[in-house]
């Protein structure tokens, strides 16, 4: 870990992180059982992929807007070929949808950290990261931020992607349909590593990834009734980032980032999306 990243996890440590729920009482497993379970009286719940199915699980609720955090620590050894993932969505062809993937690599490799915004059924807004330290060896934090204004991906409480509303500007922005979170583990051999070209290896299975310490701190939405309405404001609702925050998410995208579909113009002949030319954070 360099100096740069070490200084930002003493700060994020600092920040702390929200109370963690139970997935007992939050989640719904929905399918590959028995390969997910939940353990530890609801604390902590496994994933497993086999060369037959994987598994996923999703929450009870559905929300519009909030901070969701669990800490998770990936497949250890050769998962190449798997995916783990952590993310919400809305349902429908049009859905929004707000991405945490994590592609699994051959021993020795690092993890690619994808990540997508859908809205309205449209991704293509895709930023793949390296981390910093080994995700296989202990848990660590991913948090998903979403407020009216921005979208903020964080990785033990460090920002290290924002994607802002700019539907004023045209660009479509998550601002209508609630969300459920789901966390998945499955084979995407296809494309996961090194765009398909490595495979899964099922003398390796079952792989198994395991989360705890789940929070989701937003505004439930049932039918017509919103948990946050006629209540005092909460910090996520319009968390940003202050100039010294800017100036570091910059440069950990410097260092860490390996794929920016903003830089992308073969991908987009006609023009990058309208978003690129706008101001990041």
């Amino acid at each position: 870990m360099d100096s740069f990243v070490r200084v930002l996890v003493v700060m994020a440590f600092l920040i702390g992180a929200t109370s963690a729920g139970n997935f007992n009482t939050d989640v719904t497993i929905t399918w590959g059982q028995p390969r997910a379970q939940i353990l530890n009286n609801g604390q902590l719940l496994s994933l497993s992929l086999d060369n037959t199915s994987g598994s996923g699980f999703e929450s009870k609720y559905d929300f519009l807007y909030g901070r969701f955090d669990v800490q998770l620590k990936l497949i250890p050894g050769n998962s190449a070929g798997t995916v783990t993932t952590f993310y919400m969505s809305s349902q429908g062809t049009a859905h929004d949808e707000i991405d945490f993937e994590f592609l699994g690599n051959a021993s020795g490799q690092p993890y690619t950290v994808h990540t997508n915004v859908y809205a309205q059924g449209v991704g293509n807004k895709e930023q793949q990261f390296r981390l910093w330290y080994d995700p296989t060896l202990a848990f660590h934090t991913y948090t998903i931020l979403w407020n009216p204004l921005r979208i903020i991906y964080m990785v033990d409480n460090i920002p290290i992607r924002v994607f802002n509303n700019y539907i004023a500007n045209g660009v479509q922005y998550p601002t209508s349909q609630p969300m459920k979170v789901y966390g998945s583990l499955w084979n995407a051999d296809d494309w996961a590593t090194q765009g398909g070209q490595v495979k899964t290896d099922w003398t390796k299975a079952p792989f198994t990834a395991t989360y705890k310490n789940y929070n989701a701190n937003g505004c439930i939405v049932n039918g017509t009734t919103n948990s946050c309405s006629n209540k005092p404001r909460q910090s996520w609702q319009t968390m940003g980032l202050d100039a010294n925050a800017k100036k570091n998410i910059q440069t950990l995208q410097q260092k860490y980032m390996i794929y920016n579909y903003c830089t992308d113009v073969n991908r987009f002949p006609q023009g990058l999306p309208k978003e690129c030319g706008l101001p990041k954070f």
